[in-house]
């Protein structure tokens, strides 16, 4: 296996390093000879203008660009701020060169061969971002932010809507420096035009505090922030839609948005009953749940069964007076899941004694089947505030206050029945009926004050005040009957529990963090940082379970052996230090402390109080560093420790006897867990070859780590206590190489992927200790082809390999794998119409005899757009053969569950969507009316200014 890894890596780095360089290099510099930082220089095609390479000049106004051979004509440009741009044609670029100084002059200039204009260059690098003008990239007409992120270069999203920049993972999506509805971004970029945006602006992501004091990101993911232009800043626009199907299927969304310069106000509605947020990753099949586009947005209602979801959203942003930014978001959610289940779970468990036949060792793994219905109401409204103030040039200050409140209602039957596998012996049989209702409501906010001293460049100090609060109360009816059965000798004997109550949970959760940073700048590139910080949590569980009296006729016989009472006290003061250098190539950071926690513990059950208090003193170290290779090429390096304590129900010795078939109680000789994390990556784009490989691995190490320990009696009672074991580890391996080739209106791109991940588990099963080494390997393969703005045809195949390894067990090892394949066409000829097909194939080898191995799912649609493009009316098919399933495998250290759950299943959707627009007076659609066209009448690929 070691050496089919090694082999794949050695050819994706071969395919990412295959191509003869040149290094190109030269100086800029004003007309008084004064070297220029910072300028743009970039390469683009003298046929279409499409970028192939660009840089930045450095502190002397020397630049240098790594590019491949260029056999046909090109420019060279430079941009800068303020000065005219240069521009000057080659024949071609063969060979090493170097071009000098090239002068920079006013705008009004003209030298000769060399023409200065006032070209808006597609790409500047001012200091640590990545800027693109949008305009220089093109896209339809209709296009969405997400198609003008494909465009980009180093930009990749795949199948799943995870954005890559460079190899490095967005996790923050921005408009005009604000969240839009959520930070993932997903509403943005799939509902806001292409059109209005002006830049995209790419940098590495910050923490609150680097962003306030204005120092380097430390993490190892990258922001988004989308500008809109001037001219789109004032006006409206939105889309609504509407459909309904058969089988009653129906869905609905509205999305309108009101811009006044620096005020924005967006307000978004849905309704559907197909698993759907309701807001489209693109025009042809809107949210088909469970299908293509399956919805990646924070509102989703998604999960298993089949959904009803409704939402409503609000999002505010504004310049209240100057220096003061103030954003909000509120969203109202409500949701409807109703599911069947069947589920075949194998339980292992290590060999042991026969109770029938004492002295003789036999196989004591089980089996379980059940079968469950379900139906669950959710309401909930959230409220998310952001408020930024700079007080002044050296001090700002960041409150975010969130509030949310929800209302859950879940109705659940359920029968089951446990089985010894090796005689299909009978150990238990339930049946179950649960009504529940709970109501949380959290508040949470953090403040974050940065004031920079003057005294010296770089120094500062940061206060940081965090709080979250939250209650749940819950009520549940709980009905059961639970059989348990015994065979001593010849004999059978029956144990019944029949159990007709109500279950009142109380809990609460308060947490409250003051931190204090100190930051002193050693040189211009090495700073000092003293922090400390003090944590107070407080957690209360109370339980109180009523049992029905017969005599009263309700619920008020109160059962003290089901009902409990729990209060935690947690206070952690965690000094640290550290150290941060900051480079043009590479980037250190680290920092180490202690944390000194008082552990209170307070219980009541059954008229007695028990007590558990602890001290501890745990170290804490966290290092990071970053380094710079060449522009795209970089490697990154890093390692945390961190200190975990036990919960109370762990430490307290309560018997929870809630579940008939499984008793919970803990032990107070637990100890502080640790884990070890090292991670690594390597990143390569090279803009000239549009290819990019991308590597990281991470292991975790697990120190005292908390586990179960199970006591399984002959009847499949479970007595669950807890104890610290060490030697388990998890690791993880992904690589991805991706490359685009553009031949005139032609498109091809390759991704190749490969995910492994190694793991040792440990725990007890029965009281023996077990460990288990499992093994994953997926490699994917991902193609697409695009002709202008007419075609794209997207097969992409995945495969997941899972290999368990066990000791102490009766089975030496279990394995499945399981084939995805998948066919995506999108058709925009003829004119007006727009048409698609989704297919997929999916094949699990290990799934049992009584779910089905393998299924189909297709799905279509076709459009057509008429007045002026304004309406578009859809046909679309959910699976299309009537072949979705929900059954699914998995595979852990102790067992194989088997799965079932409702799906959706054919329907078909006729819709109607509208989209209107005018900004600064004038409609959308009269900017886009004499666009020209491009092959068959596609739009052009030239670039657009």
């Amino acid at each position: 296996m070691h050496r089919i890894l090694a082999f794949l890596l050695f050819f994706l780095c071969y395919l990412s390093g295959f191509s003869q360089t040149i290094v190109l290099k030269g100086k800029v510099t004003d007309n008084q000879e004064f070297p220029l930082e910072a300028a743009t220089v970039y390469l683009t095609t003298v046929k279409d203008s499409a970028i192939i390479d660009y840089t930045i000049t450095g502190k002397g106004g020397t630049w240098e660009i790594k590019t491949k051979k260029i056999e046909a004509p090109v420019f060279i440009k430079v941009s800068y701020l303020g000065l005219g741009n240069y521009k000057k044609e080659y024949p071609l670029l063969a060979k090493d060169q170097d071009f000098g100084s090239i002068k920079l002059d006013d705008k009004s200039t003209e030298l000769g061969e060399v023409v200065i204009e006032s070209e808006i260059p597609p790409i500047r690098i001012k200091k640590d971002t990545l800027e693109f003008n949008a305009s220089s990239f093109k896209v339809r007409p209709d296009a969405t932010v997400e198609a003008l992120l494909k465009q980009l270069p180093g930009v990749n999203i795949d199948a799943d809507g995870k954005i890559t920049v460079n190899g490095k993972e967005v996790n923050q999506i921005l408009v005009n420096g604000k969240p839009f509805f959520d930070t993932n971004g997903q509403i943005a970029i799939k509902n806001l035009p292409a059109e209005i945006i002006d830049k995209v602006q790419v940098s590495d992501t910050k923490t609150r505090k680097e962003e306030l004091a204005g120092q380097k990101a430390s993490g190892d993911n990258s922001s988004i922030n989308l500008t809109i232009k001037k001219d789109r800043n004032k006006g409206y626009f939105g889309k609504l839609m509407g459909g309904y199907g058969s089988d009653k299927r129906y869905e609905s969304s509205a999305f309108v948005n009101y811009f006044k310069n620096k005020m924005k106000i967006s307000v978004l509605a849905s309704s559907n009953n197909i698993n759907s947020s309701g807001f489209s990753m693109n025009e042809l099949f809107d949210s088909m749940g469970s299908g293509r586009n399956s919805t990646l947005s924070a509102f989703s209602g998604g999960g298993r069964g089949i959904t009803k979801s409704d939402l409503a959203g609000l999002n505010y942003a504004d310049e209240w007076f100057k220096g003061f930014d103030a954003s909000a978001s509120y969203s109202l959610k409500n949701s409807n899941t109703e599911n069947n289940n069947r589920t075949n779970s194998t339980n292992f468990l290590p060999e042991g004694d026969d109770p029938d036949n004492p002295g003789t060792n036999i196989d004591k793994s089980y089996r379980t089947n059940s079968t469950s219905r379900s139906e669950a109401d959710r309401i909930s409204h959230d409220f998310n505030t952001d408020f930024k103030l700079k007080i002044d040039s050296t001090a700002t200050l960041r409150v975010t206050p969130k509030f949310s409140v929800a209302n859950s209602k879940t109705s659940t039957s359920s029968n089951s029945y446990s089985e010894r596998l090796i005689d299909d012996r009978l150990m238990n049989e339930s049946t179950a009926s649960s009504e529940s209702e709970s109501d949380s409501k959290t508040f949470s906010n953090e403040l974050n004050y940065y004031k920079a001293l003057n005294s010296k460049k770089g120094r500062g100090i940061s206060v940081t005040l965090s709080n979250s609060n939250g209650t749940d109360d819950e009520s549940n009816l709980n009905r059961s009957n639970t059989k348990k059965y015994k065979y001593p000798g010849a004999d059978t004997v029956v144990e019944t529990e029949d159990r007709d109550q109500i279950i009142y949970n109380n809990d609460s959760a308060d947490s409250y963090s003051l931190g204090f940073e100190y930051s002193e700048p050693v040189t211009d590139s090495l700073a000092l940082d003293l922090s400390a910080s003090y944590t107070k949590n407080k957690s209360v569980q109370n339980r109180d379970t009523y049992d029905f009296d017969a005599v009263s006729g309700g619920y008020t016989a109160y059962n003290d052996s089901l009902s409990n009472y729990y209060t935690s006290n947690t206070g952690t003061v965690s000094p640290r230090v550290g150290i941060r250098t900051n480079k043009s190539k590479i980037n250190f950071n680290a920092s180490f402390g202690t944390d000194i926690t008082s552990f209170n513990n307070n219980a009541f059950f059954v008229d007695r109080n028990y007590i558990f208090d602890r001290k501890y003193i745990v170290p804490a170290a966290n290092a990071g560093l970053y380094y710079r290779v060449d522009k795209g090429k970089s490697i990154s390096a890093g390692y945390n420790y961190a200190a975990g304590y036990p919960q109370a129900n762990q430490v307290i010795t309560i018997p929870d006897r809630s579940n008939p078939l499984n008793t919970f109680i803990g032990n107070p000789d637990l100890k502080t867990t640790g884990t070890h994390t090292v991670r690594a990556s390597y990143r390569n784009y090279n803009t000239a070859s549009r290819s990019g490989l991308s590597i990281i691995a991470n292991t975790t190490f697990f120190q005292d780590r908390i586990v179960s320990y199970t006591s399984t009696n002959s009847s499949g009672e479970n007595t669950i206590s807890y104890r610290n074991v060490s030697g388990a580890m998890s690791s993880n391996f992904y690589t991805y190489w991706n490359k685009d080739i553009k031949r005139d209106a032609n498109l091809y791109r390759v991704v190749l992927g490969l995910s492994a991940g190694y793991s040792i588990d440990k725990g007890f099963l029965n009281t023996q200790l077990y460990d288990s080494k499992s093994v994953r390997l997926n490699p994917s393969l991902s193609f697409t082809y695009e002709y202008g703005e007419l075609l794209t045809i997207n097969p992409n195949y995945n495969f997941t390999y899972n290999q368990y390894n066990y000791n102490n067990y009766t089975v030496s090892s279990r394995s499945n794998y399981v084939h995805r394949l998948s066919l995506q066409t999108t058709s925009y000829w003829p004119k007006h119409v727009v048409f698609g097909n989704d297919f997929g194939y999916t094949y699990n080898s290990n799934i049992t005899g009584n779910f089905k191995k393998d299924f189909y799912l297709w799905n279509t649609s076709i459009g057509y757009n008429f007045l002026k493009d304004e309406l578009l009316f859809k046909v679309k098919v959910y699976d299309v053969l009537n072949q979705n399933l929900g059954t699914s495998r998995t595979i852990d250290a102790t067992s194989i569950v088997d799965q079932e759950n409702t799906v959706l299943k054919m329907y078909v959707m006729f819709s109607l969507t509208y989209k209107f627009g005018e900004f600064g007076g004038g409609k959308n659609r009269d900017r886009q009316r004499d666009r020209p066209m491009g092959p068959s009448g596609g739009m052009g690929r030239g670039r657009r200014n």
